[in-house]
């Protein structure tokens, strides 16, 4: 149990920031995907739409890979020391960002061959950072979910704190599309886009998050009782076990995939529509989540299960219209209802898990690879078929699976000794 005499306040704050700062980053890599298609895939031949998904793609790859590396850490390090790590990670990605942006300006002709495409070597590196960068927000999270849901805060319930820390990450996402537009393009046309434009902001950045690494490690960060198993103790059963948290797993692999799909791919599918400023598009649509968390926040009465159900029943009637009527503008609303659906996901998923709290924070982060695969799917649709309207079928997919976890796989059948 966590102790309730402990002041969480601080490190709480802390958490909250730092769910900020993954919101920004997540969003800026899937912002880049527009400019970057026309700075550097120019003479990426029929499949330009698939190379561009690979901005958001290597992003995250990284969650199944460091989820689990993560709870290791949690379990033999503690919180603190993999927050900490998780943070220096950040910073090497960011570097990379302003590597690659050096390398393009410095050696404009490197590049490989993919069949017909042409592949600069800056890209690659955009990859390499993006997927680093994507390494230590998985990280970060593994650290924050778990503990924004267990410490005590008087006056608030797991979810709730889940909420504030997802409102956090939701201003965020809905300044970071202007952040890339406005700051790092400084509000150039799409056809003008230059990578060198890279520098400043990123090698700015990585300074920024350096700073707060020292500030970190300057900060009391309370452990919390019976999150996490001690150094070898063994756990008598498998987490997988828990069938709760098995389907949540899957559930969180559609709510990811479904949120960066729009997210990501809105300002493409709005370009092909020859909608103006489709930018504000993706704006619009973190701000929807923005102000769903805020109220989120305050939603002390309703359970999850009741707010998952509430919220996934409604997107899916608006991505359904949105194909129906060929109108992006209707994926914007969406944003309103995909916000607080991560929050009552992990809540369920996690709910009397006890001891296997951290290693659970783990494996869940293992679906977020769904923020991977479906864009990338839906990229490569975009290309097949030439058209991203009948793509957002994946979406609608998503929201339904969701709304059957909400109803059935997220009844708990078996809890933690």
């Amino acid at each position: 149990m966590t102790d309730k005499k402990t002041n969480y306040m601080g490190p709480f704050i802390s958490m909250v920031f730092l769910f900020f700062v993954i919101g920004f980053l997540t969003t800026v890599n899937s912002q880049f995907q527009a400019p970057l298609k026309e700075a550097f895939l120019r003479n990426a031949g029929n499949f330009r739409n698939t190379f561009t998904t690979l901005i958001t793609f290597s992003w995250f790859l990284a969650y199944p890979i460091f989820g689990p590396v993560g709870s290791r850490w949690v379990n033999g390090k503690g919180y603190k020391t993999t927050l900490l790590r998780g943070v220096g990670m950040m910073v090497t990605g960011l570097a990379l960002f302003f590597f690659s942006s050096w390398f393009a300006v410095r050696f404009p002709e490197s590049s490989i061959h993919a069949g017909s495409a042409v592949i600069p070597v800056a890209f690659l590196i955009f990859l390499i950072g993006s997927f680093i960068t994507g390494g230590s927000a998985t990280v970060l999270q593994v650290v924050i979910n778990p503990y924004l849901s267990a410490c005590h805060i008087p006056g608030t319930q797991s979810v709730q704190r889940l909420a504030i820390g997802g409102t956090a990450n939701s201003v965020g996402t809905t300044i970071a599309p202007y952040f890339v537009t406005g700051v790092v393009f400084s509000g150039v046309a799409m056809s003008d886009v230059k990578v060198s434009q890279l520098m400043v902001p990123f090698i700015c950045l990585a300074a920024i998050m350096a700073l707060v690494l020292f500030i970190l490690s300057r900060i009391a960060l309370p452990d919390i009782e019976g999150t996490r198993n001690d150094t070898g103790e063994k756990l008598e059963k498998s987490v997988w076990s828990f069938s709760h948290l098995t389907l949540g797993v899957i559930a969180i692999f559609f709510y990811v995939g479904v949120e960066v799909c729009v997210g990501a791919n809105i300002n493409m599918y709005a370009i092909d529509r020859g909608i103006a400023s489709p930018a504000l598009l993706a704006t619009l649509y973190w701000g929807g989540m923005l102000v769903g968390r805020a109220a989120g926040s305050m939603l002390s009465k309703i359970s999850p299960k009741a707010q998952l159900t509430f919220t996934t029943s409604l997107a899916a009637v608006l991505i359904a219209l949105a194909m129906v009527f060929d109108n992006p503008w209707l994926l914007v609303a969406v944003g309103l209802f995909h916000s607080i659906m991560w929050g009552a996901i992990f809540t369920l998923a996690t709910a009397r898990l006890g001891k296997y709290t951290s290693v659970a924070s783990g494996v869940f982060m293992i679906g977020v690879l769904g923020g991977a695969v479906l864009p990338l799917v839906q990229g490569f649709l975009a290309d097949t078929m030439g058209n991203w309207r009948p793509t957002w079928v994946i979406v609608l997919a998503g929201e339904i699976l969701m709304l059957l976890y909400a109803r059935v796989g997220s009844k708990v059948r078996s809890i933690a000794d």
